[in-house]
């Protein structure tokens, strides 16, 4: 089996600052197809499963390519969220223009030195990640294939009474339970709701959508429950689509951060993602 290679990227955020990623190719990646992998809400390329995911892909002759949004509030580190002020003002069509930014880059052979276009593109998306991908695959015909981990089925997350007590106090306090963080999300994110709520319909994505899509959630999550993933099923066309309900696992199929090893749930999934894009890739 061939080893992956890491190499990093920067590129321009859609808040003007540095959006970072990296690349893992099995070889040099000439004549490879490659997937392009989002991270959720809290969550950076380089958490738990992420890498393990991304080394899996490429050893089966996929480019993978990881980045943190650059809102994700993640610095230059890669692990502490030393940015908040970025996380603050993040919005889901911010997001939309970041993983724009890097499909770009990736058609255009130049994310980094060496790493030939593409031959066929794939989207994966965790949780809030999955929403991003669902929607840059539903509006470009170029991606060719999609998987998705704890999709969640609407980009309104929080009661009227949250959002009442948002909007009186002008910020939402996020607790990073790993770390202890609190990470303040400003109004930004319910304006980018109200004003593109065609655009942020993520059943309505899905009832665009004209490629492979595999839809995998843990029964148990109590994070995205599972209801989600049914609610986006049922809005596809059932010949491009596998709904996967695993067993247990919770919102991260039981991967924790730092790392602590493989669990059955994971494995699972990874099979089944790592098949998608063969399949559909190749």
């Amino acid at each position: 089996m061939a080893t992956a290679k890491k190499r990093a990227f920067e590129l321009r955020g859609a808040d003007g600052g540095p959006l970072r990623g990296d690349v893992r190719a099995a070889g040099g990646g000439s004549g490879a197809p490659a997937v392009v992998i989002c991270h959720g809400f809290k969550g950076f390329k380089d958490w738990g499963f992420f890498p393990h995911l991304a080394d899996r892909i490429a050893k089966a002759g996929i480019t993978a390519i990881s980045f943190n949004f650059s809102g994700s509030g993640v610095g230059e580190d890669g692990e502490t969220f030393s940015e908040p002020e970025r996380f603050a003002k993040n919005t889901y069509t911010r997001e939309l223009k970041d993983l724009e930014s890097v499909t770009a880059a990736l058609a255009a052979g130049a994310l980094v030195d060496g790493l030939a276009v593409p031959t066929k593109v794939g989207l994966f998306g965790h949780s809030r990640g999955a929403a991003a991908a669902l929607i840059h695959a539903s509006e470009n015909d170029s991606m060719c294939s999609l998987v998705t981990w704890a999709a969640i089925g609407s980009v309104g997350r929080w009661s009227r009474e949250n959002v009442e007590r948002w909007r009186a106090e002008g910020k939402l306090d996020i607790v990073n339970s790993r770390t202890g963080d609190v990470l303040p999300l400003l109004t930004d994110t319910l304006d980018d709701i109200e004003q593109n709520r065609e655009r942020l319909d993520l059943r309505k994505a899905a009832s665009r959508l004209r490629i492979k899509w595999t839809i995998i959630h843990a029964d148990d999550d109590v994070d995205v429950s599972v209801a989600d993933a049914e609610k986006l099923y049922d809005a596809t066309r059932k010949e491009d689509t596998e709904l996967l309900v695993i067993p247990g696992g919770g919102h991260t199929l039981g991967a924790k951060h730092p790392w602590i090893g493989m669990t059955p749930q994971l494995s699972v999934a990874m099979d089944a993602t790592v098949n998608r894009f063969t399949n559909d890739l190749f």
